[in-house]
């Protein structure tokens, strides 16, 4: 496929006719901060639970899953909707007003007084959640011609990778700053809110300067919920496609366990050793960095596994990694301490290990004709793994150990490689090197 040589190029992408090498920048940046800004808030939140809301230590598990559950439902029922809008007004408005959705519930968390103020605020979040998490993919389909579009995809996870590390380790360490500067535990969270607040506020301006304006050039069919599940059902009659709607509950799940319960853990933690909330959160953030910076290391070696073998057989190299990961959380007697460290790297490798798979899986299954409705399946699928996980794990937080939702994911994770086993033995599909050879004898000489 040759490009189109009279439209813009950005390093190696080559972008769509139409969109300016200023555009593909703006997208960069967007891709750098909004991963962060949207898994920034189950970082954060512990420090407003402790000092700002006193909420007893047994209690915050289960508070901190209703919160992300109340989220997830929002993010579900309005990314459709900002979908349909950004088709008839432009990608760029809905894009923007996503992310002042998010500055003003980073600005009022802290100023919560309770338990239903703070679930008022998350909630304007999740709407900012839904904009900006729909836009990131439209928009990463909307800029790329299609010999460019792996390139633009890459380096896009990339520094969702690296904005999510940058701003972790940064945003972390803001609280015990201000309070070594003098400011009460209530204004040092304030003040780390309220500066994210300001970096989102900042980020519209350069978005709504940045990002191409006027009425999407490229509209996607949206398909009727009714159609699209019933329609993606009917293909998990294949083994592989309803074995990558189950990899995709358990990625999702092992996902928003990572993002919601490593720092909560180690404020947790810190804060029953006698450890300030401050400190507690600066050194419970450190961990979920480390998981963080293992996936990103990792990435490119299960992508290249992804690409070597077959895909069922990647599924169940990563259900292992990430089943090892995920059950070595039950050994960690202290999130904050160094010896900790391996099994937090285990757990970020096997984390985006279960993530690439699974897409790697349901990428090559669905057919062109329904990919629409199987990949939408898909996505119900993992944001069912988002919901159970949050609120059992939630409960499994309080009521058992702090360990307990990554053991749970753990074992799903193991259900998923023995079910990956049993599929690579009876229906193991196409193997990588047959499907490439077909590729070649089919083009022309």
């Amino acid at each position: 496929m040759q490009p189109d040589t009279s439209c813009q190029k950005l390093g190696p992408i080559w972008l769509a006719p139409g969109i300016s090498r200023f555009n593909g920048v703006a997208f960069l940046y967007a891709s750098f901060v909004s991963i962060a800004f949207i898994s920034l808030i189950n970082v954060l939140q512990a420090y407003i639970l402790t000092e700002h809301l006193a909420v007893p230590a047994d209690e915050q598990g289960t508070l901190t899953g209703d919160l992300a559950f109340f989220h997830e439902i929002i993010t579900l029922v309005l990314v459709a909707p900002a979908g349909i809008l950004s088709d008839r007004i432009g990608r760029r408005p809905v894009f923007v007003f996503g992310v002042l959705m998010l500055a003003v519930g980073f600005a009022c968390y802290p100023i919560a007084s309770s338990v239903f103020e703070l679930t008022i605020y998350r909630c304007f979040y999740a709407v900012g959640t839904a904009c900006v998490g729909g836009m990131i993919g439209t928009v990463i389909a909307d800029y790329p011609q299609e010999m460019s579009r792996g390139k633009l995809i890459a380096a896009s996870g990339m520094l969702n990778g690296l904005g999510l590390v940058v701003f972790a380790s940064v945003l972390g360490r803001l609280p015990n700053m201000f309070r070594d500067s003098g400011a009460t535990a209530i204004e040092a969270g304030q003040y780390t809110f309220w500066i994210v607040a300001s970096i989102c506020l900042f980020s519209a301006l350069i978005l709504q300067v940045g990002l191409k304006g006027g009425p999407a050039a490229r509209v996607e069919e949206r398909i009727p919920l009714r159609h699209l599940i019933t329609a993606g059902l009917s293909y998990a009659r294949n083994p592989r496609i309803a074995l990558a709607y189950g990899s995709a509950f358990a990625a999702r799940a092992d996902l928003v366990v990572v993002g919601t319960f490593v720092a909560l853990w180690g404020v947790t933690a810190g804060t029953a050793q006698g450890i300030s909330t401050a400190d507690a959160l600066e050194r419970g953030t450190l961990m979920f960095v480390i998981a963080q910076v293992a996936a990103i290391i990792w990435a490119p070696f299960m992508g290249i596994i992804i690409d070597r073998v077959n895909r069922v057989t990647a599924q169940a190299v990563a259900m292992t990694l990430a089943g090892s990961g995920y059950l070595s959380m039950a050994l960690v007697s202290s999130p904050l301490d160094m010896a900790a460290w391996p099994a937090f790297a285990l757990l970020g490798a096997g984390q985006i290990s279960a993530l690439f798979s699974s897409q790697g899986l349901i990428g090559q299954e669905a057919p062109e004709k329904e990919r629409g409705s199987i990949v939408g399946v898909f996505g119900i699928c993992g944001a069912v793994g988002i919901l159970f996980a949050t609120v059992v794990g939630g409960r499994l937080f309080d009521s058992i150990a702090p360990a307990a939702p990554f053991v749970l994911m753990g074992i799903a994770n193991a259900v998923l490689l023995v079910w990956s086993v049993v599929v690579r033995i009876k229906a193991p599909g196409l193997m990588i090197k047959k499907v490439q050879k077909a590729a070649d004898v089919s083009e022309p000489a």
